[in-house]
């Protein structure tokens, strides 16, 4: 298992792409940097090579994106248009390569969260033709589109890891798959046996602790359950720390030995 961190989540005051901590995740060991999508497509074209510069120079590389749409950018209602979502997201997918990312996480709450009300089931059916509409072209750039299911508190659609598995059944393509994030799966009690009915469809992993979405420091019953599953399906893809930190220094080191002795034990 390839273990990284998301950068721009490290505290409110984080830079919105993440990129500031690319060299400090290289000097303590961990595989990869997760950044902002969204983020990188703000950025003009001279800052973004700068970016990739940097990125490439780390030691680590960019190999999973989070943050794919923009709260502009209408995926469900009324004011969604699938050309202009489908624009953005071919864009977004040609940075994201450009970088080496092989996963993209699909959470991206304030752009797909359903108007009050609109249909529920039309908006549903407006995610699944996007996503049956990028799973070519995510497929021709090398990379997976990861369904992150989240919370009720911060989305109204695609709330549970199994709805994740249904709705990427209903996409029926290959490179749109599942992303489990342990923080959003305990807040809303599921129980983490849904892994093993996700089997080869689970894609990536997303961690925190759930009280204060903080970094995973110690392992508990909770994470002891969630890795078992885990290994059970002999899950051999990637697993970025989502969480927020008041010590960064301290916390990154302490949850890198954490997970490593987590996905260690038999």
């Amino acid at each position: 298992m390839r273990l990284g961190c998301c950068g721009s989540m490290i505290s409110p005051e984080s830079d919105p792409i993440g990129i500031e901590i690319v060299e400090t995740l290289a000097e303590m060991g961990f595989d990869y940097i997760e950044l902002s999508l969204a983020g990188l497509m703000a950025l003009p074209e001279a800052a973004f090579a700068d970016a990739a510069r940097r990125i490439e120079f780390s030691g680590i590389r960019c190999e999973a994106c989070n943050n794919f749409f923009p709260a502009p950018v209408r995926l469900t209602g009324a004011a969604a248009s699938l050309p202009a979502a489908v624009e953005y997201a071919l864009a977004a997918m040609d940075r994201a390569a450009h970088l080496g990312v092989r996963v993209i996480v699909f959470g991206s709450s304030a752009a797909k969260n359903v108007p009050a009300g609109f249909d529920q089931g039309t908006a549903w059916k407006q995610i699944v033709e996007l996503l049956a509409t990028l799973g070519p072209p995510a497929e021709v750039r090398g990379i997976t589109i990861a369904i992150e299911p989240l919370n009720r508190k911060e989305s109204n659609i695609v709330n549970l890891a199994s709805e994740g598995l249904r709705l990427i059944r209903e996409v029926n393509h290959p490179n749109v798959q599942l992303l489990v994030d342990y923080y959003h799966l305990m807040m809303e009690r599921e129980d983490p046996a849904i892994i093993a009915e996700a089997g080869a469809s689970l894609r990536h992993l997303h961690l925190a602790r759930v009280e204060g979405r903080a970094f995973p420091l110690q392992p508990d019953e909770g994470f002891s359950r969630f890795f078992q599953c885990v290994r059970q399906i002999g899950y051999a893809g990637r697993c970025s720390v989502e969480a927020y930190t008041h010590d960064f220094a301290a916390d990154a080191h302490q949850a890198l030995r954490m997970l490593r002795e987590a996905i260690r034990r038999p």
